[in-house]
């Protein structure tokens, strides 16, 4: 009979996660991820697969996390302006972690253009950013908040164009008073 699992994978998934978030995928060493994950190699192996399996189940894991933290962010919002104005507050002020970024950003920039898994879970990961702003917009041009009369398609991919930079900007010395002001100048387009 095998041996009970001595950890909790929710948990170890997180720690890798956010270890692949600090160092990237091609930094990450198998030896970084069981000393910082708290496992033996076998239980790693076992559990996750190898370590692109691993990487790319930490992607999911992101997604599920991003959509949780957003989701009770924009609950709060009663109109579709505050909607987007959360998301966009969200990227600026984060939860204290900026200086490691969004691990779809991350992965997106260092493995995409030669792993076709991850670009499918990053383009799927900003399709889906997109219709929900798409979404937002059309809710906000129906019930008049916002004046723009252009698709809200191509305005959810220009808000989103401006999101993804603010997730690059955020990991240098950017001052937050400089990101707010570029999302301020790109959320002006909503009533133009």
């Amino acid at each position: 009979m095998g041996r009970s699992k001595e950890f909790e994978e929710s948990v170890v998934l997180q720690k890798a996660m956010e270890l692949f978030r600090k160092q990237g995928y091609e930094k990450t060493s198998l030896s970084d991820l069981v000393e910082h994950m708290g496992i033996h190699r076998r239980s790693l192996y076992d559990t996750f697969g190898d370590k692109h399996t691993l990487f790319l189940k930490t992607i999911d894991c992101y997604g599920e996390f991003i959509k949780a933290r957003l989701t009770s962010e924009i609950l709060r919002a009663e109109t579709a302006k505050q909607a987007i104005q959360c998301i966009f507050d969200f990227t600026i002020e984060g939860s204290g972690d900026r200086l490691l970024g969004c691990l779809f950003v991350n992965a997106a920039t260092e493995l995409a253009s030669r792993d076709k898994e991850v670009e499918e879970k990053t383009k799927e990961a900003f399709m889906q950013a997109e219709h929900f702003l798409a979404e937002l917009i059309r809710k906000g041009q129906q019930t008049g908040e916002f004046l723009c009369d252009l698709e809200a398609e191509v305005v959810a991919e220009s808000l989103h164009n401006t999101l993804l930079g603010l997730r690059v900007l955020a990991r240098t010395s950017a001052s937050k008073e400089k990101l707010h002001r570029i999302a301020d100048f790109s959320l002006a387009i909503l009533n133009k």
